[in-house]
């Protein structure tokens, strides 16, 4: 039986474990990359381990997402991050340099190499046939140490893509599509591959936005063949050499398969407020718009901004609309000034922000009250913009011109000939802005600077054999990284801050909840399916451990945020039975009993209003010891003995 591509790199990359879906396998991780918002802490996790450097092939640190410094905040923390890069063999890419995922397209991703980034877009790095995964700053921190990262063997999906994109129809419309035949929670627990003749037509900008939108999907990555057209890419960034071919064999099986006719396929947008609320443009076409966003890791590539700068050439935005245009590294934005495309995004009356994450993690640029946001970005969750009741929609670049130009939502297939954009075989290349780390002997003698912001790493707790506690919190299904730890310009800058930024911890859900924890002591919260989804952000773990949350049971978890809670030492449990869920009510008392001789066994009992409750404890042995020793930490710290 062939293989799949990604089938090939794990293979290639593993330290323990077998191939068999839902086994646990440990791989071997080539690259890491971490940014502002999650890198400071994985920073003070990894100097906890006590190593020199580094043990990757390489290691990579953005600034790109705390970049608005209206306190000395963020400023010491990249301060931080650059002189620890230095000391222990990690490049450091400067603010204004541009946003991690793109930049590591352009100048550091290898394709058959394996990458794992403490932001949940790493999958990006799928466009170039990575086997690239968003993770908690702590697995990232062992990984650097040289430690294996841990996963659950995938299933594998495959989307065949037939035929080709029509005029103003983008890779953007093709991850809207897929989102909406699969949901939010369609791709939890699985690959998925890209492949068939449309990939043929799809560039590697392309391949990446839809990549960089599999994460909404709650697929552990997506990747796309290593081909000629990765090898034009990379060999117009002058890294012709990391090339490598890669494709699935012939006899390769897949658990699912999935079809997309690209020849019929029209401009979607996604409602408010999940990536998987999508209907067809021309559906709600005439929708008053406030504010069009262009950028993000997901279309802010050269393309992508020539497309913009084209149809905005000679025109000017509405005057209803207030539009922002966000390039996507140093090199996007040196190009677009170059050929004059820039110009013609400013004379149409856009505002050009800096090469950073920017607005769509909620630094800066907030709608208006009640607006209507058009954004080209990959996530529209409630409040994540800044303003709560907003109504964000997600959209390609093509949509989003449309709809500054006219002031309402409008498909742009109506807007005549779609403009027809030349790439340039070769990119500038200019990484001054990357600062390459201290050679060893020199590291030896460098100091590691912290700002006072920086705080220790909150506390763990060994794992009780019997925990009594309130339930403190109920939430529904779908919750959000951005509801348990939200982001924004307001939030952000306190991220190596955890006692500070437990006030903000599931403010979205209820605000009462930050000191309820604290004068309960401990907790226990329970959520519906799907809990966890959206960022990496380690936070939404760490926050609750610091506020004393023991355990969250759910009816299912999203991967990356299971992940982050046993890491921390916080049990996360399902309901075996998920109308249970409807038996437990906000304030009732919990109580887990013989814990241990549970996890062992696969199943808690969980006893309440007078109520036995069977719950899923499903662990490796890895996670189990993990959980028993109180989180990763103590558990490496403890194997280190």
């Amino acid at each position: 039986m062939g293989l799949t591509i990604a089938q090939k790199i794990i293979k290639e990359h593993l330290v323990s474990g077998e191939m068999k879906a839902g086994e646990e396998i440990a791989l071997r991780i080539d690259q890491t990359l971490t940014q502002d918002a999650t890198g400071t802490m994985a920073y003070l996790e990894f100097e906890t381990m006590g190593l020199d450097r580094v043990r990757t092939e390489k290691s990579v640190a953005y600034i790109d997402h705390n970049t608005l410094q209206s306190g000395f905040e963020n400023a010491d923390d990249h301060r931080y991050i650059q002189t620890v890069c230095a000391k222990h063999g990690i490049w450091f890419s400067r603010p204004g340099n541009g946003i991690c995922h793109q930049v590591h397209l352009e100048r550091f991703g290898v394709p058959g190499k394996t990458l794992i980034g403490s932001d949940s877009h790493t999958p990006t790095g799928g466009g170039i046939g990575m086997l690239a995964m968003g993770a908690g700053g702590l697995d990232v921190a062992v990984a650097m140490g040289g430690g294996a990262y841990y996963i659950t063997m995938p299933k594998m999906y495959k989307v065949e893509l037939k035929g080709r994109l029509r005029p103003y129809v983008t890779a953007k419309d093709i991850s809207l599509e897929i989102l909406r035949l699969l949901s939010v929670k369609g791709g939890v627990g699985a690959i998925i591959e890209w492949g068939g003749e449309g990939v043929r037509h799809l560039t590697v900008p392309q391949r990446a936005t839809i990549t960089n939108m599999g994460t909404e999907l709650g697929a552990t990555t997506s990747i796309f063949p290593s081909d000629e057209v990765t090898k034009a890419f990379l060999a117009a960034q002058g890294r012709e050499a990391d090339w490598k071919p890669l494709e699935s064999d012939a006899d390769a099986v897949y658990d699912k398969i999935i079809t997309i006719d690209l020849d019929t396929l029209t401009p979607l947008i996604a409602c408010p407020h999940s990536p998987d609320n999508v209907v067809k443009v021309s559906d709600i076409a005439g929708t008053k718009v406030g504010q069009v966003c262009v950028g993000s890791c997901t279309n802010s590539s050269l393309a992508d901004m020539l497309t913009v700068a084209a149809m905005l050439k000679g025109k000017t935005i509405s005057p209803d609309v207030s539009m922002s245009v966000s390039p996507g590294s140093k090199q996007v934005l040196t190009m677009l000034a170059d050929c004059g495309a820039l110009s013609d995004i400013i004379a149409a009356g856009a505002r050009v922000l800096e090469c950073a994450c920017g607005p769509c993690i909620g630094m800066g640029f907030s709608p208006e009250s009640a607006g209507v946001s058009l954004r080209t970005f990959n996530r529209n969750f409630e409040g994540r913009s800044g303003t709560k009741d907003a109504g964000v929609y997600l959209v390609s670049p093509e949509t989003a011109v449309a709809a500054a130009l006219t002031g309402v939502i409008t498909d742009p297939t109506t807007f005549g000939d779609a403009p027809v954009i030349t790439m340039p075989d070769k990119f500038r290349i200019n990484d001054t802005a990357v600062l390459a780390p201290a050679d060893p002997e020199t590291a030896k003698d460098l100091t590691v600077r912290r700002g006072p912001n920086i705080k220790p790493f909150p506390d763990s707790h060994p794992l009780e054999d019997e925990i009594t506690v309130p339930l403190l919190l109920k939430v529904g299904d779908n919750i959000t990284t951005d509801h348990i730890m939200p982001a924004g310009a307001k939030i952000l800058p306190y991220r190596s801050n955890i006692p500070h930024l437990s006030q903000f911890c599931f403010a979205v859900c209820d605000e009462s909840f930050p000191e309820r924890a604290k004068a309960a002591g401990q907790s226990v919260i329970v959520g519906g399916s799907n809990y966890g989804q959206g960022s990496s952000r380690e936070h939404a773990a760490l926050v609750p451990l610091y506020l004393g949350v023991r355990a969250v049971i759910a009816k299912s978890f999203a991967r990356i945020h299971a992940a982050n809670l046993i890491n921390a030492g916080i049990l996360p449990l399902t309901f075996e039975n998920p109308d249970d869920y409807d038996a437990l009510t906000q304030g009732d008392t919990l109580t887990l009993s013989d814990v241990f001789v549970g996890l062992d066994r696969g199943k808690l009992t969980l006893k309440a209003n007078g109520k036995d409750i069977p719950l899923i404890a499903s662990f490796t042995e890895r996670q189990k010891k993990i959980l028993k020793a109180g989180g990763l930490l103590q558990y490496t710290k403890e194997e280190a003995k």
